[in-house]
């Protein structure tokens, strides 16, 4: 066999994904395969390069130094062929924008406010997809992300769009049912929890919340709990009781009145980490993206609260209205 012959793509593939996950099943959850298919593929790979490129440690896998010596450079191949593809693709979706937003941001302020951008470019598609976990660019079809955390992300054009505070937040009829005057008056309502993991660790919680005003007697793990920060929100919203809301997020409700914070929209100051608008570093931006990317830096920066009733209903071809 030619030294300078190359293994198999998909050998390589499926070697470059199970190195990033150190998991032959994850790899295989990943590239719709089975584990075994998984072992295969590192098992024909070895055998062409005539090295072992993992380490079996018991029911472990760890890289090999064979392994480790390829897997960066590999990686970074297949982020150029990712790249060579999308570059091809440019052509058919020039008026398209795909971006990638956590769930709860994409349902109470993405939403709300998407209308606007498309009455303002009629010939821009923006397709969202909303999913928790951060976008890799490098298998995924998206040229824009908006991320939630600290900022300082490797191999990613970064661009602050905004800050993040919190506040108590409950429903308008509760409120007058059983007024919150003051921190101590809490104990008297439900808590409502977000267990959601685009939030801030950093971030309050009701524990953190109870102790920084000194309120005692509140035990603040009882109450439901939630996987998204919308759904604490109509929790709140439905009477449920108290939840300790991002204000981006709950802007919208407490505009249209859906939402009240009984104790201001200072309960615990600014938020560590803020809303970040990312994309891949050396990636030049369509004038779609652009256009994108410039609209949402305005909505940002206005701090407006966004459409304070119902969500602007589309205007379908062909209605008389």
């Amino acid at each position: 066999m030619a030294q300078d012959r190359l293994p198999p793509l998909l050998a390589l593939r499926v070697f470059e994904s199970a190195a990033r996950h150190l998991s032959f099943t994850k790899a295989a959850e990943e590239l719709f395969v089975t584990p075994g298919a998984v072992s295969q593929q590192i098992r024909l790979l070895e055998e062409h390069l005539g090295v072992e490129v993992f380490v079996r440690i018991g029911r472990r896998v760890a890289l090999s130094d064979a392994g480790r010596a390829g897997v960066a450079q590999l990686r970074a191949g297949f982020e150029g062929l990712h790249e060579a593809v999308r570059a091809m693709r440019q052509s058919v979706r020039r008026g398209r924008v795909m971006v990638s937003v956590a769930p709860s941001f994409a349902a109470k302020w993405l939403m709300p406010r998407l209308f606007r951008f498309s009455e303002s470019h009629p010939d821009i598609d923006v397709w969202v997809s909303a999913d928790p976990a951060p976008v890799d660019f490098a298998i995924a079809d998206v040229d824009l992300a908006i991320r939630f955390g600290p900022g300082g992300y490797a191999g990613l054009h970064e661009e602050r769009l905004m800050g993040e505070g919190l506040a108590l937040v409950a429903a308008p009829a509760l409120m007058e049912a059983a007024p919150v005057l003051s921190p101590a008056d809490v104990a008297h309502h439900t808590l409502l929890h977000d267990l959601s993991v685009e939030r801030d660790p950093a971030a309050p919680d009701w524990a953190m919340w109870l102790r920084a005003h000194n309120v005692i007697g509140v035990d603040a793990n009882r109450g439901p709990r939630f996987s998204q920060a919308s759904l604490v929100l109509e929790a709140a919203i439905a009477g449920r009781g108290l939840a300790l809301a991002r204000q981006a997020i709950a802007a919208g409700d407490l505009a249209a009145g859906r939402l009240v914070a009984p104790l201001g929209l200072e309960a615990e100051g600014r938020m560590s980490f803020a809303y970040h608008l990312v994309w891949p570093d050396g990636r030049a931006l369509t004038l779609a993206q652009a256009a994108f990317a410039a609209w949402l830096r305005a909505e940002a920066a206005s701090g407006d609260d966004g459409p304070g009733g119902e969500i602007k209903p589309p205007v379908f071809a062909g209605q008389a209205i």
